[in-house]
């Protein structure tokens, strides 16, 4: 066994893929029909860049999926990235039309009597320009008449300045509508827990891996994420009861509210003039997340499988095309409703065999590994573990019932994972004896045991560079035999720290317009999570905000908890300073733009009180680290 990256895949890797590639599945071209049914042309060459002339997406670095599978991907894995590779623009029916391949997701385009409708523009600025700019090249340079946000990812809405602007929203000729909820939702995912989701991103997109046979070849759901400027424009127009119909320019909607499921706010959008289904993130060509790799709040299986039964009854006599924002359509009535159907019984299925099983008293990680799908599921490409997992998903339930705690006393207070480490490697008889054990057993194919036993020798001397060399050997097999996106990006991004090569936190959607569209309340959490409560246990500082036009906010801390309390509410209690400002300035000061002491020096500022105060509050702030380490302590 060789160190250093791109070893080959080994021979029981390759035993497992050639097994798995004898599915007669595999003769199926229905897929690959409907992937490129309609298409009207490619974004060539489909490099784009940012203004500073860096790269934000480059569909080209894909070209090797053209040739012959290598034994470093899954045969199921590399056919998908084959699919979710084809980028150009496509017509969907008449009068709508898909970019797919410019980004994770796809931006729908839906023509109108003057314009045309977007729906989802993509994750960046750059990527939803380039997008708009090849559907004009081909259906004429119509102008952007509205917008829809399928739901609160940034993924969805994060384009939105590269189709239109602020002011034509403002002006009120261009509509953004978005469920109910979507703004709050949108921006609370992408601050508060933002640090953290973002570098774990890092990973499971695997932006930092080199695109190629050995490396990044796809997320299951889409290549990659693009990397240029995230934008946001506030909704205009809330969705807030199924059934509810708009016209924009001209173009019918109805919408299907479905909260809890792929996002916290989510809709379906029936275009019933072109009896075409948009399924936004609630089927797709794809077993989804229950609980995403990067971190989110589990999501509700039963919920979502309720959804996509009522999505049935509302439109399968009033659609002839599903499509979705991400993947490809499917056509025809009853395919279509096959389809949904389906995807409705894998959550379904999910959901209800992993409650019966830890009412049983399965844990997780029982279930997780025995439970299977019904073979008329597993037979459908769909419903392949892609994106989700079977595995995690299970564990993503039984979370949401029970917890962290698997209800096993000797597990309610195990110690940390490096104190657990050195006591692991002690043990076991020291890390020169766990070291020649695990090479036994990564020769006998057993990774996912190496993996397991090696981590506690990096995790108790993280100098040891040979178990960090057997880790990453370990975590490249398993990356290579991964039929998931995001499980061979995770293993092989660990894989690639560990050997030394850091990839830290390649993009975050906590953006400039993310940040303005936060609430004074929002901004006031998002400064919470960031008190250093040690550091804060005896203070006691209020400062009250008085702006023109508002009720007064007043910040207090107390205990490590700061507080934001709204108008003369008695909890605000007596402040130490009160300061009389226009909300811009606050904003600055909330958002760490403008320092305190520079605050007060500012024209219309009035200060009552000791102006200390002010700076004493925000010097209890804790910085988060965005590169903090995931495979090592």
């Amino acid at each position: 066994m060789e160190n250093g990256p791109g070893h080959d895949a080994s021979e029981s890797i390759r035993a497992a893929h050639r097994a798995a590639r004898r599915s007669d599945a595999f003769a199926d071209r229905a897929d690959f029909d409907d992937a490129t049914r309609g298409f009207v042309a490619a974004l060539e060459p489909c490099v784009i860049r940012a203004e500073d002339g860096s790269v934000v997406w480059d569909g080209d670095a894909y070209a090797f999926l053209n040739g012959d599978r290598p034994d470093t991907v899954h045969p199921s894995l590399w056919r998908q990235s084959r699919l979710t590779a084809l980028q150009g623009l496509f017509q969907v029916v008449e009068g709508v039309y898909q970019v797919r391949g410019l980004d994770l997701s796809n931006m729908t385009l839906v023509e109108g009597e003057r314009g045309v409708v977007v729906i989802d523009p993509l994750i960046s600025e750059e990527t939803a320009a380039a997008a708009l700019a090849l559907y004009r090249a081909h259906r004429g340079d119509r102008p952007v008449t509205g917008v829809l946000y399928t739901h609160s990812h940034a993924d969805h809405f994060g384009g939105v300045k590269g189709v239109t602007t602020q002011a034509e929203v403002d002006a009120g000729r261009v509509p953004v509508l978005a469920p109910e909820g979507c703004l709050e939702h949108a921006v609370s995912e992408n601050v508060y827990a933002g640090t953290a989701m973002a570098r774990r991103a890092g990973y499971m997109y695997g932006a930092g891996l080199p695109k190629g046979p050995r490396g990044q070849v796809g997320a299951g759901l889409g290549q990659t994420t693009s990397t240029g400027r995230v934008t946001l424009i506030p909704p205009t127009v809330d969705i807030t009861r199924t059934g509810q119909e708009e016209t924009v320019d001209g173009v019918r909607m109805v919408f299907q509210l479905t909260p809890g499921t792929e996002a916290p706010a989510e809709f379906n959008v029936l275009l019933p003039d072109r009896r075409a289904l948009c399924m936004a993130e609630n089927a797709t060509h794809t077993l989804h997340n229950l609980l995403t790799l990067r971190g989110a709040l589990v999501r509700d299986p039963h919920a979502w499988a309720t959804y996509l039964t009522e999505s049935i009854a509302l439109f399968g006599d009033r659609c002839d095309v599903v499509f979705a924002s991400h993947h490809w359509p499917t056509w025809g009535r009853e395919r279509a409703m096959s389809y949904l159907a389906q995807q409705r019984d894998l959550y379904a299925y999910l959901h209800d065999q992993t409650v019966r099983l830890l009412n049983r008293g399965y844990t997780g990680a029982e279930i997780a590994e025995t439970l299977r799908m019904p073979p008329a599921l597993e037979a459908a490409w769909h419903t392949h573990g892609y994106y989700g997992s079977v595995s995690h998903n299970v564990k993503a339930v039984y979370q949401r019932y029970m917890g962290w705690f698997e209800g096993n006393p000797a597990l309610l207070w195990q110690h940390p994972p490096v104190e657990s480490a050195r006591r692991y490697v002690e043990f076991m008889g020291g890390a020169a004896e766990v070291l020649r054990r695990a090479r036994t057993s990564f020769e006998q194919g057993d990774f996912r045991w190496v993996a397991q036993v090696v981590d506690h020798v990096v995790f108790a001397d993280p100098s040891n560079t040979q178990a960090r060399e057997l880790q990453a050997d370990a975590l490249e097999q398993l990356g290579y035999g991964a039929e998931n996106g995001t499980w061979r990006n995770f293993y092989l991004t660990g894989a690639q720290e560990l050997r030394g090569e850091w990839v830290g936190t390649p993009a975050t959607a906590a953006s400039p317009d993310v940040l303005a569209a936060l609430s004074l309340d929002q901004l006031v959490d998002s400064l919470a999570v960031r008190i250093d409560g040690p550091r804060a246990w005896h203070a006691d500082v209020a400062v009250r905000f008085v702006l023109p036009g508002s009720d007064p906010l007043t910040l207090r801390l107390g205990n490590g908890v700061l507080t934001g309390v709204r108008g003369d509410n008695p909890a605000a209690g007596r402040p130490h300073a009160v300061l009389v400002l226009g909300e811009p300035l606050l904003r600055g000061l909330l958002l760490g733009v403008l320092p305190p002491d520079d605050l007060l020096r500012q024209e219309g500022v009035a200060l009552d009180g000791d102006p200390s105060v002010v700076a004493e509050l925000f010097a209890y702030l804790d910085s988060p680290d965005p590169d903090f380490a995931i495979v090592t302590p």
